[in-house]
């Protein structure tokens, strides 16, 4: 087989060649593994970072959770929690070793959750009063309850790494984890390279190298996963996932995830500081026209904010987000928008000229703004679509300019949602939840889940927070979302994570 070319198949989009001369050719099938996604590498230190080593199999985390979400056994044996909820203890597991071959300790563990405590992360949402080593065991003490504790500890940013890979402020310099890759060479921000531990605990992995691209353009991976230079491509939009499809020497992976693209809005802007305004902006949306015209995604509509594969948090006995477009220019009509000459709403002689923001780091975001345009324009609402960096999305919700806003957003960072949702609606909301948005029952409903160690208690709650954001609208749901990817029929094992943690290194071997 000839060799890989990497650079003769991104110069067509005119990536410098000079970015990858230093990494050698890629290896034919049988030898390395190369991946390539949308994600930057930010450094070696897990809160920048963890995500992508957790991706790859470098670094692992105290507890796991299975294909549903549930939390399962990881670097820690078991966990049991206290009878006032207060005082967590996790048994750690004997006989692992980290990359530099130190032993994993109950110290060397509950350090480096010490460290990533420090650091801004997942772990701020718990009221953590310490982390300590008693025994063989880590023990998390809590001011108060916070049942979802266990999803914290299966985040990416809490992965254990040894004790040389911190420098003398707690910040990572080395990745010396513990996972059945360990850690070749890291070029932040583009790429990095792995190769099978033979030293892990849970047994060797069939393929023994991999490597790791960023690669921001959707067609970068495409034409990349179409050429053999990519043995995974992670993330593609609708156009290229067609293409692929065609393409004999790759599979098309799809699998639904905890992930929605989200309307985010001003609740402090007329018309949408009444849930009435909210729902006739909501009513404008033709759901089931984007999911399967735009996205090629039949019944991916949103008709709530989880789809029914988050068993937990899908009520299928809600009432669905209905598309109504004469009822939403009616309501907005009741609210004293008066359409003018040229159709477009206005009120106090003021015409409902708004502007939404969204990025292009997801490709299918701005198709769907632009159909969203069309479709606000038909209930008398003047939308301007400004596609630019995801960075203005927050900035925009801190200095308070922010009217509307298309994002993406993974309720599934935290294998729990109820993590994520308790960030995006708290009081005063959230970078990427709501803004000028505060209802006492949501806030009540969610204190008393954090507590709750009744399973029926806990559906009640959840159900009642649903309900909640179904009624209020302080975000508006348009399309669940799917993760993609392109995978060579050179292997077997291959599947998506459905909470994203990991790429599959480890279970998948090279065909014979």
């Amino acid at each position: 087989m000839p060799p890989r070319t990497l650079v003769g198949a991104l110069r067509p989009l005119a990536l410098a060649v000079s970015l990858l001369a230093p990494w050698p050719a890629l290896a034919a099938p049988g030898g390395s593994f190369d991946i390539v996604a949308p994600f930057e590498i930010g450094g070696p230190d897990p809160s920048l970072s963890g995500f992508l080593f957790q991706r790859m199999q470098v670094g692992e985390t105290l507890l796991e959770v299975d294909r549903e979400g549930r939390p399962q056994p990881g670097l820690a044996t078991s966990w049991s929690v206290s009878a006032d909820g207060l005082v967590w203890t996790l048994p750690i597991r004997e006989g692992v070793r980290f990359h530099d071959g130190t032993a994993l300790t109950a110290e060397n563990a509950a350090a480096a959750l010490r460290f990533a405590r420090a650091k801004p992360g997942v772990l701020e949402r718990a009221r953590i009063e310490s982390v300590a080593a008693e025994g063989k065991a880590v023990v998390i003490r809590l001011a108060e309850p916070f049942a979802p504790l266990a999803a914290l500890l299966a985040h990416a940013s809490t992965i254990i790494l040894a004790p040389a890979s911190y420098g003398p402020d707690g910040t990572a310099t080395k990745v010396l984890g513990t996972g059945p890759y360990r850690l070749t060479r890291l070029e932040a921000p583009q790429r990095m390279a792995v190769e099978a531990f033979d030293d892990y605990w849970g047994g060797k992995p069939a393929i023994r190298e991999a490597t790791y691209l960023a690669a921001g353009r959707g067609e970068t991976r495409t034409l990349m996963a179409e050429s053999g230079d990519a043995d995974l491509a992670f993330q593609l939009d609708p156009p290229s996932i067609a293409r692929l499809k065609a393409n004999g020497a790759v599979e098309v992976m799809k699998v639904p995830l905890p992930r929605i693209m989200q309307i985010k809005l001003n609740a402090g802007l007329p018309p949408f500081d009444t849930a009435e305004g909210r729902l006739a902006l909501s009513e404008s949306i033709q759901r089931a026209g984007l999911a399967s015209a735009l996205l090629r995604a039949p019944g991916t509509g949103a008709t709530q904010l989880f789809p029914p594969s988050v068993e937990a948090w899908h009520d299928p006995d809600l009432a669905p987000l209905a598309t109504d477009p004469e009822r939403a220019r009616a309501r907005l009509e009741a609210l004293g928008w008066a359409p003018g000459a040229d159709g477009i709403l206005a009120k106090d002689g003021k015409p409902l000229r708004l502007k939404l923001l969204t990025y292009a780091d997801r490709p299918e975001l701005p198709l769907i703004a632009t159909a969203l345009q069309d479709q606000f324009r038909q209930v008398g609402l003047d939308v301007e679509v400004s596609v630019t960096n995801s960075s203005s999305i927050p900035a925009g919700h801190q200095d308070g300019t922010l009217q509307l806003a298309l994002a993406a957003r993974n309720y599934s960072l935290v294998p729990d949602p109820f993590v994520t949702l308790l960030g995006d609606f708290r009081e005063g909301g959230s970078d990427w939840g709501s803004m000028n948005w505060n209802d006492p029952a949501f806030h009540a409903a969610t204190k008393a889940l954090l507590a709750s160690t009744d399973p029926a208690e806990q559906t009640r709650l959840r159900r009642e927070i649903a309900a909640i954001l179904q009624r209020d609208l302080p975000v508006v749901p348009v399309v669940w979302y799917e993760q993609t990817a392109a995978v060579t029929k050179a292997v077997e094992g291959a599947a998506i994570d459905p909470f994203e943690r990991s790429f599959g290194l480890s279970k998948m071997a090279w065909k014979p």
